[in-house]
């Protein structure tokens, strides 16, 4: 099942997977986007960064290591759940429920930055938006995205992007990482 930042092809189209990003290129990608928002925050100082279940949450760990490294101390990291605060809970499948995990500072006054893997139509950000005004105020609210295959539905803009890919609507774009599907790949199709 496609997840709900995918567009899936009709049942009769088959296409083959083309890879647009490989391991070396996600890491690449992920350390572009850490150094991007360090330079922007001017350090890591309260910096949480919030991945967004399902593949924004390891994203969101990896950039936290990678910028634990050049500063030489941890980033805050949690995990949001925006599945009850989609606009999209009746015309979509059932969906299984994930935790929402939050840093023990919290992040009232703090710049979150919510990491997710595919910015498509935006609808995901604005349940995210919504979910985090539920659990406190931030002083900014910034995105970081693996990749932006562009067709928002939504003025929602990435703020850190790893991989700008122009897509046809009809096209799947598929990340894959290794702590979840045992391999590092976007691939489009």
């Amino acid at each position: 099942m496609p997840a709900p930042d995918e567009a899936s092809p009709g049942p009769t189209t088959e296409r083959a997977d083309r890879t647009v990003l490989d391991a070396r290129d996600i890491s690449r990608a992920l350390t572009r986007i850490s150094h991007e928002l360090l330079e922007r925050n001017k350090g890591a100082t309260d910096l949480v960064l919030l991945g967004l279940h399902t593949r924004g949450v390891p994203l969101a760990r990896r950039i936290a290591e990678k910028i634990a490294t050049v500063e030489g101390a941890p980033v805050a990291v949690g995990e949001l759940d925006v599945t009850m605060y989609r606009d999209d809970l009746r015309s979509q499948p059932t969906r299984r429920a994930h935790r929402t995990a939050l840093p023990t500072a919290g992040i009232d006054g703090k710049v979150v930055v919510l990491v997710d893997d595919v910015l498509f139509s935006g609808r995901t950000i604005r349940a995210a938006l919504d979910a985090l005004a539920d659990l406190g105020r931030p002083s900014a609210v910034r995105l970081a995205v693996l990749v932006d295959r562009g067709h928002r539905q939504l003025p929602i803009r990435a703020d850190h992007v790893g991989k700008n890919l122009p897509s046809a609507l009809a096209e799947r774009v598929s990340v894959r990482l290794a702590e979840i599907d045992g391999t590092d790949e976007v691939t489009i199709s």
